[in-house]
């Protein structure tokens, strides 16, 4: 029997950061940026970018439960980004930045308000401000966007915002972590 993959979207800032992060860990098969939660059908970066379309920069995440569980898919979405931050993400700021969660089913629905409330009480001083959404249409963002960090991981925003999230999931995930990101 093969196995199957689920899907997990997250909203945690620029998706370039959010994509590195993710495509790091054992079990996650497949990582594509992309917009969700807006108003408008395929919206563009620049249109997304506007702030106007409602959208949030996401990531899409194909993985294999037998090898990473959905509540750890949410323990490094809670570490690796600031919560607490309403539609902002470090310099990054307006609704596409926002922290989200889109479930795609009920487990993943109470899965995230769990997880939701007890980082509220154990990691987070401030409140958190992350929103729990059914999920809706994605729509993958320009190919430009995918995989960005590992084609451009010597690019000065990487250096500066993307490297410290990376260091962060090796300090605190390193037993999570594919075998080449050791």
């Amino acid at each position: 029997m093969e196995n199957e993959l689920k899907l997990a979207t997250f909203g945690a800032g620029c998706f370039w950061c959010v994509e590195a992060v993710f495509q790091r860990l054992n079990g996650v098969e497949n990582v594509v940026s992309g917009y969700m939660g807006g108003k408008i059908k395929d919206p563009t970066y620049r249109e997304v970018s506007s702030g106007l379309t409602g959208h949030a920069e996401v990531i899409q995440i194909e993985y294999d439960p037998k090898l990473i569980k959905y509540v750890d898919l949410l323990d490094v979405f809670w570490v690796t980004h600031n919560p607490t931050t309403l539609n902002q993400q470090g310099a990054d700021k307006g609704t596409q930045y926002r922290s989200a969660i889109f479930y795609h089913d009920e487990d993943q629905k109470l899965a995230a308000a769990l997880s939701k409330s007890q980082v509220a009480t154990t990691y987070w001083t401030d409140p958190i401000v992350t929103e729990i959404t059914e999920a809706s249409i994605f729509y993958p963002a320009e190919k430009y966007h995918q995989n960005y960090y590992n084609q451009n991981g010597t690019a000065p925003y990487c250096r500066v915002v993307i490297d410290p999230k990376i260091d962060k999931l090796k300090a605190k995930f390193i037993n999570k972590l594919k075998k080449e990101y050791v």
